[in-house]
C-alpha cells in the first residue's frame, strides 16, 4: 500500500502498473493479486483509507467551544493532519477522477462528512453571531481548498514553521468568514 501511494503520487495513477508497484516491494507482479483484487481497488483503499483515518482523527478532537473556537481548531488541524501525509492528500485529491462510479460514490460521501463539519461550524458561528458567509457549504469548500493547498508548496525545511503556517492561515481563515 505504501509503495503504490508513493508511486502514484509520484507518477499519477494511470502511468502506473501494478508490475511497477510489485518491483518496488521486490515481489512478482503475480505475487500481489494475491492480496489486492486489482489496480483499482488499490487506489480505492487507499483513498477510502485516508479519508476514514481523516474522520476518525477529527471524531476525537473535542466538540464544545464557541464556533469560532471550533474553526480555529479545525483549521489548524486540517494543516497539521495533512502536512504529515503529503502523498495521501495528493492522490486523495488528485486521482479521484481515476475512481470508478461506484468507488468515486464512497470516497465523496466521506469527503462529504468532512466538509458537512466545517458547514456545520460556520452555520452555528451564524447562529452565534460570530460568523457570516454568503454561503456556508461553498465557504466550506473554499477553506478546506485552501487549508489543503498548503501541501504543495510548505517544506518543514522552509521560512515558516508548521505553527507560523497554521498562525497565518487560521487569520485568513478568520477574516473570510467574520463579521
Amino acid at each position: 500500500m505504501e509503495a503504490a501511494l508513493r508511486l502514484f503520487a509520484r507518477h499519477g495513477f494511470a502511468a502506473v502498473s501494478m508490475r511497477q508497484i510489485a518491483a518496488e516491494v521486490g515481489v512478482q507482479a503475480g505475487a500481489l493479486y494475491n492480496y489486492i483484487p486489482d489496480k483499482q481497488s488499490l487506489l480505492f483503499d487507499l483513498m477510502r483509507g485516508h479519508m476514514e483515518a481523516l474522520l476518525a482523527a477529527r471524531a476525537e478532537r473535542p466538540k464544545g467551544g464557541s464556533a469560532l473556537a471550533r474553526l480555529e481548531d479545525f483549521t489548524r488541524f486540517h494543516i497539521r493532519y495533512h502536512l504529515a501525509r503529503p502523498d495521501a492528500v495528493f492522490v486523495s485529491y488528485m486521482e479521484l477522477r481515476s475512481l470508478s462510479p461506484e468507488n468515486f460514490a464512497v470516497v465523496e460521501g466521506l469527503r462529504r462528512q468532512y466538509e458537512d463539519e466545517l458547514e456545520s461550524i460556520l452555520r452555528a458561528g451564524e447562529a452565534e453571531g460570530s460568523l457570516s458567509a454568503a454561503d456556508p457549504r461553498i465557504a466550506a469548500m473554499a477553506v478546506i481548498a485552501m487549508l489543503t493547498g498548503v501541501t504543495t508548496w510548505y517544506r518543514a525545511a522552509g521560512r515558516l514553521t508548521v505553527d507560523q503556517v497554521e498562525g497565518i492561515y487560521w487569520d485568513m481563515v478568520r477574516k473570510s468568514v467574520s463579521v
